[in-house]
């Protein structure tokens, strides 16, 4: 019997720089999906993926001094990487720079042009470059990009655009008859009011301003804008072809089950997408799932404010399946969520220390004390109160299943996480109810903690098994401890398959330690100064590249007039200002053998403590001068800026005193 097919996606990742947590999320969340599917029996195919083309990406490799190419490979593998650290288990890495990829964006603009979807014209509008968006003066806020609330600059430029309005009416129609096609409702709600009730614009769909996208291949002084090149990896991906000759993949998987996306770009997933697809005559996904944000603080995340979280950070300290945990249980369904070190810890500390990984040692503890980790079904209640205990905690654990399968076909992930949980605090009440060190105590009650015993080892099986899917290493580690298989799905309503006899491990180990929360603080003040630094690193140089200073030409010199002048590599040993002057520093200069005394006019920019030790660049064979009453035998060379601030220059890297500059 065949599987049932389900395809899941997230938004590529745009490849202008590392990701922060908050990008994050969404790949774990999919990746739970995913898995829990898995479990449940579907063939799946999950896959994710990076958007390499655009100005802004142009832009940073020039400022990088490299080629967009390999710009956005360095930041694709860095993407990469961090989805395999996080033990994300996707079917296929699309990157839009992939030939096959771009060869069918080509294919379908093509036809899109041929069947008079696409027409020529010109855009002249206000245009923000990081968002690579058009605006009109009305949609600014404050005379700002809407969507990230930076500057934007008039523009015009001839385009390409798409006859948005043409598929308005039939996409209305079709968001009105599906009511699952765009959750949470609110999205959906804020998508009919704001954009298709009030009637949409034409949209641009190709650029001439930059050279980093696909080429219009019947027209390349153009190339192909962002959202019809980027969307269409959710096709181009499992083999689509608009020539007609798309793959059995293509036709097995698509229309997609879910478009997992976070709510900043829904409106390009539930309006621009659809109606692509409309045009090209194929079926739109089922449901497209604008996820909220994880924020920091309650705020949006920072580099200059030093707020930004990396999940390979978090990884390092507080280990992969922690930070999958608060990354799903943590996140509302409609609402943001927050995250901070200081309520993962606590998270770490209650849920995944207390809650679960001291409930598996208690457990296997108890087991090899009492019973050489031998686990018995005696099946043995001493009271009708015994009875009615262990009836209630199979119970709960049994009826967990269905209540997780409810909670995720809604997409309500952080609530099927609790669901699970409730088995291990189910479990340790259990242990509060049985005492089991009590019964220990009285040999004819002996028969009650084996089977004690076999209903705790066997619910945290259960719980385990329903696991997987968050947290896979965990649930891996549990099962090992256990000396068992996780169970597969259809499994988990039944209680009593842990096999009587079986004997759990020797030694226990620790799946989650508790934290020092000034270990905490330590490690997040530590990353949070560092980040700093280099934010205010980053902000200089830029300052300094913008207040670029304009001088006067001098006469051209020749090669000969240039090599009368010799420059080396001095190092000041010593230094002191000049008695007669408010400007002057006499120093003494270390270059190659010799000591050269030098007055220079830089007292108002450097001390003489500061002078001392540093390696500067001369001009040795100027002619000596007396300054204020002093001998100066040559020039140290300095930067001046439109204020008047002076800087000596130094080199890049060290070099021995003497060392000559050509």
């Amino acid at each position: 019997m065949s599987k049932t097919p389900y395809y899941i996606t997230t938004a590529i990742a745009y490849t202008s720089g590392k990701p922060h947590i908050g990008n994050n999320y969404e790949i774990v969340l999919a990746d739970s999906i995913a898995r829990f599917k898995r479990k449940q029996g579907y063939d799946v195919f999950f896959q994710t993926g990076t958007d390499e083309h655009g100005q802004k990406i142009e832009l940073k490799a020039q400022d990088a001094g490299v080629t967009p190419k390999e710009f956005v490979d360095n930041v694709a593998g860095i993407i990469r990487g961090l989805c395999d650290q996080l033990n994300i288990s996707y079917d296929k890495f699309i990157r839009t720079t992939d030939e096959s990829h771009e060869k069918q964006v080509q294919k379908i603009f093509k036809r899109l042009y041929n069947q008079g979807d696409i027409y020529k014209g010109a855009y002249e509008g206000l245009y923000c470059t990081p968002c690579e968006s058009f605006w009109t003066q009305s949609q600014l806020v404050d005379g700002k990009c809407p969507d990230c609330g930076r500057e934007v600059k008039p523009a015009k430029e001839e385009a390409y655009f798409f006859k948005m309005s043409k598929y308005a009416d039939k996409l209305i129609e079709h968001i009105n008859t599906h009511p699952e096609f765009i959750q949470p409702v609110s999205r959906k709600n804020e998508m009919m009011n704001n954009f298709l009730l009030p009637g949409l614009q034409d949209l641009c769909v190709s650029r001439t301003s930059f050279k980093w996208g696909i080429p219009v291949d019947f027209d390349e002084k153009h190339v192909i804008y962002v959202w019809l090149d980027a969307l269409t990896n959710y096709i181009t991906g499992i083999g689509y072809d608009a020539d007609g000759n798309s793959t059995e993949q293509y036709k097995k998987f698509w229309p997609a089950d879910l478009h997992l996306i976070g709510k900043d770009i829904i409106r390009f997933h539930t309006i621009y997408w659809p109606i692509f697809l409309m045009a090209l005559g194929e079926p739109l996904p089922k449901q497209i799932f604008g996820h909220p944000w994880l924020m920091m603080n309650g705020g949006k995340m920072s580099k200059s404010k030093g707020n930004v979280i990396y999940v390979d950070d978090l990884i390092d300290f507080f280990g992969v399946d922690a930070v999958r945990y608060y990354m799903i249980h943590e996140m509302p369904y409609d609402n943001d969520g927050n995250a901070t070190w200081e309520l993962i810890a606590e998270r770490t500390n209650s849920d995944l220390a207390n809650t679960l990984g001291n409930l598996v040692n208690r457990t296997i503890s108890m087991s090899n004390k009492y019973f050489g980790g031998v686990v018995e079904d005696k099946g043995v209640q001493l009271t009708p109160e015994d009875s009615v205990i262990d009836e209630d905690l199979k119970k709960t654990i049994t009826g967990t299943y269905a209540k997780v399968v409810e909670k995720m076909e809604s997409l309500r992930i952080a609530d099927a996480l609790t669901e699970i949980f409730g088995i291990f605090k189910r479990c340790n009440k259990y242990i509060d109810e049985t005492e089991p060190w009590v019964l220990a105590k009285d040999e004819s009650k002996s028969g009650r903690l084996a089977t004690v015993m076999y209903n705790l080892v066997e619910g945290i099986v259960i719980g385990a098994s329903l696991l997987e899917p968050y947290m896979p290493e965990t649930a891996g580690k549990i099962a090992a401890q256990m000396n068992t298989s996780l169970r597969d799905f259809d499994r988990l309503e039944e209680f009593g398959l842990y096999e009587s006899g079986n004997k759990v491990t020797d030694q226990p180990q620790i799946l989650f330690a508790r934290l020092d929360m000034k270990e905490v603080e330590k490690r997040e003040a530590e990353l949070e100064a560092a980040m700093i630094a280099a934010a205010q690193k980053e902000a200089e140089a830029e300052k300094a590249e913008e207040a670029a200073v304009d001088v006067e030409a001098k006469p051209e010199i020749t090669y000969d007039d240039f090599a009368k002048l010799q420059f080396q590599v001095g190092e000041i040993i010593a230094c002191e200002a000049v008695p007669k002057s408010k400007k002057l520093l006499c120093s003494q200069v270390k270059i190659g053998s010799q000591v050269r005394q030098i007055v220079s006019g830089i007292k108002a920019h450097y001390t003489p403590e500061e002078m001392v030790g540093k390696k500067v660049m001369v001009l040795v064979n100027l002619k000596p001068a007396t300054l204020a009453g002093v001998v100066s035998e040559g020039m140290l060379l300095c930067a001046e800026d439109a204020e008047g601030n002076l800087a000596l220059m130094m080199p890049e890297k060290p070099m021995p005193a003497g060392a000559e500059i050509c």
